[in-house]
């Protein structure tokens, strides 16, 4: 099998995942969008590393193991991800990534406001 194969398919899943994460409100869909990125990172690794061993007669299969601990880190940063959303959504109602910018915008653009008619009187 070609290296291109798995590589179109990666960049494919890549630019999927992006697309999601940078149109998608939702904080959770965002989240799911991150691992599809990884994902293909993931798939990256192990081709290429298939291929090296191939060509270069490594024995190492460092790609299979970055791609360890790449899944490792993923879920992890899963974990910690849906616990942060889940907080956010008792907290304050929702998981909508625009309603959260502006309300964290409007808190901060408001104390300026508040400081400078406190010096003004």
């Amino acid at each position: 099998m070609h290296l291109a194969y798995p590589a179109v398919l990666s960049a494919l899943l890549f630019c999927t995942g992006l697309y999601g994460v940078l149109a998608r409100r939702n904080a959770v869909l965002v989240l799911m969008s991150v691992e599809l990125m990884l994902n293909a990172v993931n798939l990256n690794l192990v081709a290429f590393d298939v291929w090296l061993s191939r060509t270069a007669r490594e024995t190492l299969h460092s790609g299979q193991a970055l791609t360890l601990f790449t899944i490792a880190i993923a879920a992890a940063e899963i974990g910690i991800g849906l616990a942060i959303v889940l907080a956010v959504h008792r907290n304050r109602g929702t998981a909508d990534i625009d309603r959260l910018r502006d309300t964290a915008e409007g808190h901060e653009s408001d104390a300026p406001a508040a400081e400078k008619a406190e010096a003004t009187a």
